[in-house]
């Protein structure tokens, strides 16, 4: 189909490049005159635009006029071409002021999804865009509904003219961020008008107050009933009382990301057309998760109020299938691969069922022997693990969960395997690509002899695991004992395969790929071991995609996780914590995650009889860094780091209490006796069990709560073996639309890339200060810009909102350590953590990676960067969502160097983007 532009009088005309070239032409003759370099210059810069505007278009959605010049100008200032763009954006402004005086356009009409030509309802127009403008201060209806009469055409569709009401609000949202939710609100006019009329099988429109979701909801089961995707139970729940609790007032609480990530990815539909409302969402997964209590409608309500009001969000596995005919709702699997070709291939079968239904997989492959070891059966050399992990590499790309989200998967080794060298390189983009997995997360399982080695400049031995196979199993001193068993054994030649190696050196090259490459993560063996509850039962080989599940696998045994997070910022004031809320809602987020286990679909039995034996659950929390500015506590201070610790000590204290109250009412996990619980062994106890094992450690043991009772309640049964983890929230903090997990703010201004496309984030917080201190305009904007969302180099922003609103960059990874420290005594498993660096070099890299290990961390999760990031220099606004490529996007603002927010480039560096959507999996 040929892409279509809406010219300014509203007809439609073909795209043709030729023209662009005519007006690039121009412009270069009006500044530099003609000249013999010319015609290549344009030719590539019109190459250029033609292909950065096509790129997204689908071809049934036409440009607009306004967006191919906005796309010239970006393309000039790009490649340098300052004079040129600025001419070409002064005779832009030249020739919208002569449009201003002449005549209407005439009006149009819309067709009609059976191709019938209506008139264009204006009326009905100006009521949405009323409703979604509603109650919200500093936004404006008029402003909305002159952006949308710009982009309108004769014959326009039901769809394109729904979708440029969403992006004329968005394109606002720079200079006022509750754009964002009149966006929000006109993509849901668009969802409510889809859904209605799906579920009725007849053209339907409804605003807000037209919609009845007492209507809606028992149409909307019975037909995902029909249509074998919601599970014949949940119609026979008492509708009526379901109906009466659903709040349709909660569906202005998103936002535009939210609101796009939630259409996207998450509402059922029926061959791409949705059928699911907002709230009918949050009530599925809420009588999904509720489908074996006793009152299933009273504990459907308590689930919904939770969800509904962004106090508590599940996982994403957890919203994609609750209520539905394949409920596999677990977020994290982690699997040991053993040493025979039939449990490798076996793993690869795993790994694809398990990510079909939206799991993160974290693979331990430390047992696989290493390249040069004897293989009995033929007589051979083995290859090593290398070519089994670019298989595996191979199979999580295959297996993509549906389109919604990437197949995902981290790779483990233990530091000691011989193939440790090759396992370092494998995300290089250089080298034999056989050998490389660039897909495949991985990640360093490193032992704490391997540190002690490196702080004494010590020798390592490298071995192959078919030759030492108890080192997989053993941790702390009796690993260290027998590791120097082994050391010499090597030295009477009595091991075959071997290498020697100076411990700093392989270090250094530890740190080094993990700059250059984003990988492999660096996590620790002991830690992990030594203070998990389970010890009893088995050893921690690896953890998860992202790095905060530590639960023990073995052969017969694949360990699950089921996720959720607390939002922390909806339980603070700004005189702190709300202690009371705190306890209601992990009360019952502990029990919505502990039905998981039992109402969840298993692809594999090692999972099911692992999950139902153990039953662990990981809460874990978001929005921390907007708590913090509600208290109005710096982040990078003191204050900031007591507050992770009394945060999380409250969150782990009423997480175990409600598991101890579930034993009471159902039985505790099956492994419960002896188990450091059953022993009376808390996550602050379990410090000195590591302290012991290391001779000394670098990490707070103070507490404010009455552990001593809560210790002997404990001992008395726990309902699940592991209780909290933090993970990297990165979609459903989208949702509720705070900040990821425990991340400090990345900017206060930038452009967010994900699966649904890019958005620009504004920090509310620092909008609202500064409107309050009369200091936000739109030099301020495009001061933000310039300076990559920092306050610091702006002289007249005060120096307390620059401490309060620093970026992450501006923040010493000393303190995100520190913090992380805090939290780690009170969790039972771990948390993802990502470390950031302004200006990375090695001794950085290695004070902060031994500072984690000195502090008691279990793992750390992605080193970031600043070299990741870049400024554009472009008059472009308007680059949201996938929609962005049917309107056109704002008039440019002529300042002296126009400016886009910082956009992430993957491709600047080689270390891990702050928005990379691979990053999703857990959350």
């Amino acid at each position: 189909m040929t892409t279509r532009v809406i010219r300014r009088d509203g007809t439609v005309s073909v795209f043709d490049a030729g023209k662009i070239r005519v007006a690039v032409t121009k412009a270069f003759l009006a500044v530099e005159g003609d000249s013999g370099h010319l015609r290549p210059v344009v030719g590539e810069l019109t190459a250029q635009v033609e292909k950065a505007l096509l790129k997204h278009v689908r071809p049934e959605v036409a440009l607009h006029i306004e967006q191919i010049q906005d796309q010239v100008e970006l393309v000039l200032m790009r490649e340098g071409h300052h004079k040129v763009a600025r001419a070409y954006v002064l005779y832009r402004e030249k020739r919208a002021k002569a449009r201003e005086v002449t005549p209407a356009p005439p009006a149009f009409r819309v067709k009609t999804a059976d191709g019938t030509l209506v008139p264009l309802d204006w009326d009905r127009a100006e009521v949405v865009v009323g409703e979604a403008c509603a109650g919200l201060a500093d936004v404006s209806a008029a402003a909305v509904l002159a952006e949308v009469r710009r982009d309108v055409y004769d014959g326009i569709t039901v769809d394109e003219l729904a979708v440029a009401q969403v992006m004329a609000a968005r394109t606002l949202v720079e200079t006022e961020p509750d754009y964002s939710f009149v966006a929000a609100r006109l993509l849901l006019d668009r969802l409510r008008r889809e859904a209605l009329t799906r579920v009725e099988g007849r053209p339907v429109e409804a605003t807000g107050e037209e919609l009845s979701y007492a209507a809606y909801f028992p149409e909307y089961v019975r037909l995902g009933i029909d249509l074998d995707r919601l599970d014949p139970e949940l119609a026979k729940f008492d509708l009526d009382r379901i109906c009466a609790a659903i709040r349709p007032e909660r569906d202005a609480k998103f936002d535009f990301l939210g609101m796009q990530t939630l259409y996207d990815r998450y509402f059922l539909h029926d061959d791409g057309t949705r059928y699911e409302l907002p709230q009918a969402f949050f009530m599925r997964v809420a009588m999904g998760l509720s489908l074996r209590e006793d009152d299933r409608e009273a504990r459907a309500i308590e689930f919904y109020e939770l969800l509904s009001s962004f106090d508590f969000m599940c996982s994403t596995p957890t919203l994609f299938n609750s209520g539905t005919t394949r409920p596999q709702l677990s977020s994290c699997f982690l699997t040991t691969v053993d040493d025979d070709l039939q449990s490798i291939f076996q793993g690869y079968q795993n790994n694809a069922l398990l990510a079909k239904y939206s799991g993160g997989l974290g693979n331990d492959w430390t047992p696989v022997r290493g390249m040069g070891a004897h293989i009995r059966g033929t007589n051979g050399e083995s290859q090593g693990v290398v070519p089994f992990l670019k298989i595996a590499n191979d199979t999580a790309v295959a297996v993509n969960q549906g389109g919604k989200r990437k197949g995902a998967a981290c790779a483990y080794l233990e530091t000691w395997h011989v193939d440790i060298e090759e396992f370092l390189d494998l995300r290089k983009n250089t080298g034999d690509d056989r050998r490389r997995t660039h897909d495949m997360n991985t990640a360093n399982w490193v032992p704490d002899e391997f540190l002690r080695r490196v702080e004494a400049d010590a020798d390592w031995t490298l071995f192959s695991p078919d030759e030492t196979p108890d080192l997989h199993d053993l941790y702390g001193r009796a690993f260290a004992e027998r590791y120097r068993a082994y050391e010499e054994a090597a030295e009477r030649g009595e091991i075959r395969v071997s290498k020697r190696v100076r411990a700093v050196e392989l270090w250094r090259r530890m740190l080094t790929m993990l700059f250059e490459t984003g990988h492999p993560w660096i996590t620790f063996k002991d830690p992990c071991n030594v203070r998990s509850p389970q010890r009893h039962v088995g050893v921690v080989h690896s953890s998860n995609l992202c790095t905060e599940i530590t639960l023990n696998t073995a052969a017969d045994e694949v360990a699950v996780c089921n996720l959720g997070s607390v939002n922390l910022a909806n339980h603070v004031t700004p005189d702190g914590l709300d202690r009371d809320r705190v306890a209601r809602t992990v009360r019952t987020a502990v029990r919505m995650l502990d039905n998981v286990i039992d109402i969840n679909f298993y692809t594999i039995p090692e999972a099911r009889r692992s999950n139902l034996r153990h039953r662990p659950v990981g809460l874990g929390l978001m929005g921390f860094t907007d708590a913090l500015f509600v208290q109005r506590l710096v982040p990078g201070s003191a204050a900031a780091v007591a507050f992770a610790d009394v945060s999380m000590e409250l969150i782990s204290y009423h997480a175990l209490s409600a598991s101890a109250d579930l034993a009471r009412e159902r039985g505790s996990y099956e492994t419960f006796e002896g188990s450091l619980w059953h022993r009376g062994v808390l996550p602050i106890d379990s410090i000195a069990l590591l302290a012991a094992e290391r001779d000394g450690l670098d990490m707070d043991t103070s507490s404010t709560l009455d552990w001593d009772a809560l210790r002997e309640k404990v001992r008395g049964g726990m309902r699940n073996s592991n209780t909290m983890a933090i993970a990297p929230t990165a979609t459903i903090s989208n949702i509720c639309g705070v900040g990821q997990s425990i991340e400090p703010l990345f900017r206060n201004l930038f452009v967010k890339s994900n699966m649904s496309g890019d958005f620009t984030v504004l920090n509310r917080h620092l909008i609202a200060d500064l409107k309050a201190r009369g200091l936000w305009d739109e030099a301020m904007v495009a001061d933000l810009k310039y300076f990559d969302g920092s306050l610091a180099p702006i002289d007249r922003v005060p120096d307390d909102l620059k401490a309060l609103y620093a970026t992450a960059f501006e923040v010493s990874s000393e303190w995100l350590i520190e913090a992380g420290s805090r939290r780690q005594k009170w969790i039972d498993q771990a948390q993802s953590l990502n470390l950031y660096i302004a200006a990375p070099n090695g001794r950085k890299l290695d004070a902060i990676y031994r500072l984690a290990w000195h502090k008691g961390l279990k793992t750390t999760y992605y080193l970031r960067s600043t070299a990741v990031t870049s400024v554009e220099k472009s008059t472009l606004r308007g680059v949201d969502g996938k929609l962005n490529a049917v309107r056109p996007v704002a008039e440019p603002v002529p300042v002296p160097v126009p400016v886009a927010a910082p956009t992430v480039t993957p491709d600047d560096a080689l270390v891990c983007s702050i928005t990379d959507p691979d990053c999703e999996a857990c959350q």
